[in-house]
């Protein structure tokens, strides 16, 4: 699906944006963190990151072009896909939301003037929570780094915010003291609202907050802008040095994820971007330097020379201790929508034992075969989506008024990732073979836990299953996965004695439990299904057909 891309607010002041160079072209592959643009602001030139993942359907404005805020900047999506509507109701919504903007500034300005607030004294700014995304409309202050009181320069980073697609630094762009922080550690604020105060020791705070006044007014013509523009970049170039003496490194996002991958150590990179901040291609340029290794060695002798001292053997004192930690949009989201299916749709389990013999014994035959690779999961997702063509009942969702049955077979598949819990889609199961879908499953859980993974993988599924059997979980329930009718929770295979045939003999079993919705799914429907997924399990070779 199509995502609008509109002229972000980069800088706190920010009210339009210039393109200063487009680093994409339509029709270019997009992946999450690319640098999609090098845009202007009222304060310098930054690089404006992509979050989301597709084709480069649309440039809504050219380079060297200026715009509002909140603009058409791009488009992205699927290739091939219909964009009309959205090209032609752009300019609509910008003229909306600039009027809007427009109404607001104006009530905002009404009750100022009304207030008799006094002007904010030279030299003081008022620091307002930006927009650092497109879709951003309240942001949470994961860390302060700088406190009142500390001298603060242009392009020192003030803080960390969490936005609603991820944690950003915030830099100054004002030099002086800082006076007021706003919003404290783990915060949330909207837009706009008052971030902190900088400007010179001893500042009545009071008297700014209660000014009329949002913000410095001072006017600095166009040609004077780009003089200090110019100047300072070519003085920071000059400046641009590794940070390997412990200093704050100053990183972009994208920078920081691909050293990551490739293990370099940022404090001996050079960066090249604004006030020397690190960007992608600083890092994909970088080569090391052969000082490592004599520092790797010093390390190696002092950890060896403490090894050797005396051990002590005071016991623990024993104190009590909790830490609070800030819920991320993610966990937050999870919270919500778990909460909202468990409360909201009346549960009911059935549990059913499956032989897995001859699953084991077709499994290792198909692995066998060259390039080939079929996991028991794979197979309970084939068996799924057979047994739900024969029972739609399952394949259903709650309507209020109505009940939807698909006709389409999307399956679920639950894959934690180190911040909670995500569920990949694989589209059309019914239609696919035991490798395809073995394939689907490793790509798409791959790209959940690097996060690559887009919001339309994760869209649209009508049945979802879970399987802990790898961590040795014999049984368990599930939560249904809003708006699907059922979960199905896959339990371990287990080695244990079985009776057949009137003899006790070694066997494989596995353990399957089937939450339903009692709105959609009646008892026996559930039932029903779960005796032909049995079926399919217990009998892989009618699955192949």
């Amino acid at each position: 699906m199509a995502v609008v891309v509109n002229m972000p607010r980069l800088s706190d002041t920010m009210e339009e944006g210039t393109v200063a160079k487009w680093l994409k072209s339509v029709g270019d592959k997009i992946e999450e963190g690319d640098i999609l643009a090098e845009i202007e602001t009222d304060k310098a030139t930054m690089e404006f990151e992509s979050f989301n993942e597709g084709t480069l359907l649309h440039i809504g404005i050219q380079e060297g072009d200026t715009a509002p805020v909140d603009s058409l900047l791009a488009i992205i999506g699927d290739e091939g896909e219909d964009i009309s509507s959205l090209v032609s109701g752009g300019g609509e919504s910008s003229e909306e939301s600039s009027n809007e903007e427009s109404s607001s500034d104006e009530a905002s300005s009404s009750d100022e003037e009304t207030s008799g607030g006094a002007e904010i004294p030279e030299g003081v700014e008022i620091v307002k929570m930006p927009r650092l995304s497109d879709t951003m409309e309240e942001g949470t202050v994961a860390s302060w780094l700088k406190k009142v009181g500390d001298d603060v320069e242009e392009g020192d980073i003030l803080a960390e915010i969490e936005t609603d697609k991820a944690t950003m630094e915030f830099e100054s762009f004002y030099n002086g003291k800082l006076l007021y922080i706003g919003i404290q550690e783990g915060e949330s604020s909207p837009v706009d609202a008052v971030l902190a105060i900088i400007g010179p020791e001893g500042t009545d705070v009071d008297a700014v907050l209660n000014s009329k006044s949002g913000g410095s007014k001072k006017s600095v013509p166009a040609q004077d802008k780009k003089e200090e523009k110019s100047s300072g970049a070519s003085e920071k170039k000059d400046e641009v040095k590794p940070a390997s003496d412990g200093a704050r490194i100053f990183a972009s996002p994208l920078a920081k994820k691909i050293a990551a991958d490739k293990g370099i150590d940022l404090s001996t990179v050079s960066g090249s971007g604004d006030n020397g901040r690190i960007i992608k291609k600083d890092v994909e340029n970088y080569t090391p330097s052969t000082s490592a290794a004599p520092a790797a060695t010093a390390g190696a002798k002092a950890e060896n020379a403490i090894s050797s001292q005396p051990v002590s053997m005071a016991l623990p004192s024993g104190e009590e201790g909790t830490e609070e930690v800030k819920n991320s949009n993610m966990r937050k989201a999870i919270a919500k929508a778990l909460g909202n299916s468990k409360f909201n749709a009346p549960h009911f389990y059935l549990t059913i034992e499956v032989d897995m013999d001859n699953a084991k014994a077709s499994r290792a035959q198909i692995n066998s075969l060259p390039d080939t690779k079929v996991s028991f999961n794979d197979m309970v997702l084939k068996a799924c989506a057979m047994a739900l063509k024969k029972h739609p009942q399952v394949n259903t969702s709650w309507n209020g008024d109505t009940t939807k049955y698909h006709k389409h077979i999307h399956m679920g598949v639950a894959v934690a990732v180190d911040e909670g819990l995500v569920v990949p889609v694989v589209k059309h199961a019914d239609l696919l073979g035991l490798t395809q879908i073995g394939s689907a499953v490793k790509d798409l859980a791959g790209k959940a836990r690097n996060k690559k993974i887009a919001p339309s993988e994760m869209e649209g599924s009508t049945f979802t299953v879970s399987n802990l059997g790898m961590f040795g979980i014999l049984e368990f329930t599930s939560i249904i996965n809003q708006p699907n009718s059922a979960i199905l929770s896959v339990g371990a295979i287990v080695e244990k004695p079985v009776v057949k045939n009137g003899a006790i003999v070694v066997g494989n079993t596995m353990k399957l439990t089937l939450a339903c919705d009692h709105r959609t799914v009646d008892g026996a429907v559930g039932a029903q299904f779960l005796q032909t997924l049995k079926y399919f399990v217990e009998n892989p070779v009618t699955m192949l057909a």
